[in-house]
């Protein structure tokens, strides 16, 4: 969590950039991303210079040792007057940051040297450009980056993460974001380790990959690690994840995306969390060309996904994936990423993805198609069932959550119908409290008591489907046999004698509630002895006239 402070000059900054013209949340961003960019490749040139000067050894400069290379630095830079400034970011210093990856031999550059890892950024920075008109805005804006403590990876994580927060806010590109606590809700539902190799293939800002990386540090800090602000927000620095940093640096997380802005913001999201090597790439996951650029990625490589790919309806069939249209013929969009996600997982892979209710009751033969093969050739174990309102004000569509691992066969599904996330489902989303506000911790906590009951090789038909006792959350075998509760588990012959429809609303039971109700001609009696009362009433005035 960030300090007051620091959210008071974000805002103010943002509003500096608002009255300077630029209107669109994710310019800003872009904008103040290249700006922290910029300081951070300074720090870590500092760092390296120190290490050198201690050990004696040299290092691989990420700026030339000359007078214009070392003009390229923050500290170099950051005094210079607003015009000299806007014409030394513009034609110098952000054109060189699309040379990263070429300024040294990559022969000479060693596992701690910064410049590792770069190529992939310098990729996306070919098109960086200064598009901050205004001088003082410019000024404004270094003076606030030079401020923030990028030094501390959990905190310029929370900055970014602040930054965009604004997305949503602001009402504009929100598409491109899914809510915090969604995200957060199935991390903890996947539990990812960290020796899993994670993936999200429609990445986005990369929300997944960075929330993920938060929620491994808060698993894996020692409690004596674990420090407080002045604010009191609690901060954990994963103290206990050091034997595996090379490989969540380098080969931990990877995100695809094809919009290469999306891939900038992304980038730099990673590199605020403490990832520098992520390897977040430019692919249209769903093309073709995946595999001649990703013939590992593409098939048998992931331990976890974690994705809300885009519903945006159809695509050129000439361009997918051939491998994805022998596993399920159609032209969705949404239908072909979970097909996807299904082939990039490796065997006893796991994922949570995000999914338009249609996919779990359309009738077409795609549609079926694709369930049966979740339910006959892959473990599909749980459905979240969210409430229509999760993605306003950007759309009302509703949504699930699916949650399987790659092999084996289903035997039952877990079904949980979330009412509500703790936001209020119209436009304003406002946050709300109280009992029944937010059914997530519920869902999270019955997931982990359905599946201690899987692990444990449980034996849900011994209650059958008149279980006693499924009212009383301690016998959780009994309860989960209770379809009548939010969590219940169905099974999976059930499911395929109903043509494999997943909707929640086939086989959850209401129960209705007997009403007693007055005999209408007493009703009708009341209604004429209160006519008769009315019009006393109005000849009692007539005569007051």
């Amino acid at each position: 969590m960030l300090t007051g402070p620091i959210r008071n000059d974000i805002d103010k900054l943002w509003e500096k950039f608002w009255t300077g013209g630029i209107t669109n949340p994710l310019t800003v961003i872009e904008q103040i991303s290249y700006l922290m960019f910029a300081r951070m490749l300074d720090m870590q040139e500092e760092t390296e210079e120190r290490k050198a000067n201690r050990t004696g050894k040299a290092f691989v400069r990420l700026f030339p040792d000359t007078k214009e290379g070392q003009l390229l630095r923050w500290k170099n830079f950051k005094n210079l007057s607003g015009k000299e400034l806007h014409k030394h970011l513009k034609n110098e210093v952000y054109p060189y940051f699309s040379k990263l990856g070429q300024v040294a031999d990559i022969d000479q550059v060693g596992e701690d040297t910064p410049v590792k890892a770069m190529g992939h950024i310098s990729d996306y920075m070919e098109d960086a450009d200064l598009e901050i008109k205004n001088e003082s805005v410019l000024v404004a804006a270094l003076e606030m980056v030079d401020s923030l403590p990028l030094n501390q990876s959990d905190v310029k994580g929370d900055i970014y993460e602040y930054l965009l927060s604004k997305l949503t806010t602001a009402g504009i590109n929100g598409q491109f974001r899914t809510p915090r606590h969604i995200i957060d809700a199935m991390i903890e539902i996947i539990d990812p380790q960290p020796w899993d190799t994670i993936c999200d293939p429609s990445c986005g800002t990369a929300g997944f990959l960075a929330r993920t990386m938060e929620y491994l540090n808060r698993q894996h800090t020692s409690p004596e690690a674990i420090w407080e602000d002045e604010e009191g927000n609690k901060h954990y620095p994963g103290d206990r994840l050091e034997n595996y940093r090379e490989h969540i640096s380098d080969d931990m997380f990877w995100g695809f995306d094809f919009d290469t802005t999306m891939l900038r913001v992304s980038s730099m999201n990673m590199m605020l969390h403490g990832v520098n090597g992520s390897n977040v790439l430019y692919q249209d996951t769903l093309n073709k060309s995946i595999r001649e650029n990703f013939p590992q990625q593409e098939e048998n490589f992931f331990d976890v996904i974690l994705a809300n790919p885009p519903f945006k309806g159809s695509l050129d069939e000439s361009n997918t994936n051939p491998e994805l249209l022998s596993m399920v013929k159609t032209k969705k969009t949404e239908l072909l990423f979970v097909a996807h996600i299904l082939r990039s997982l490796k065997l006893g892979g796991r994922a949570a993805v995000i999914v338009p209710d249609g996919v779990l009751f359309g009738s077409s033969k795609a549609h079926q198609q694709l369930r049966q093969e979740m339910i006959e050739n892959n473990q599909l174990e749980g459905i979240i069932s969210l409430p229509s309102g999760v993605f306003k004000p950007y759309a009302g569509v509703s949504t699930a959550i699916l949650l399987f691992t790659k092999g084996g066969t289903t035997e039952r599904v877990w079904f949980y119908d979330l009412q509500a996330d703790g936001y209020s489902l119209d436009d304003k989303r406002a946050p709300l409290k109280g009992e029944g506000s937010n059914d997530l911790p519920d869902a999270i906590a019955k997931w982990k008591a359905y599946r201690q009951l899987v692990e444990s090789n449980f034996d849900f038909s011994q209650f059958g489907d008149d279980a006693q006792g499924c009212a009383n959350p301690e016998n959780a075998g009994a309860y989960f046999q209770d379809k009548t509760q939010k969590a219940f588990v169905v099974d999976a012959a059930d499911i395929a004698s109903n043509k494999y429809d997943l909707s929640i609303n086939r086989y959850k039971e209401v129960v209705y509630e007997e009403e007693q109700y007055e005999d209408p001609r007493v009703i009708l009696g009341k209604l004429m002895a209160l006519e008769n009362e009315i019009i006393a009433d109005l000849k009692e005035l007539e005569g007051m006239l």
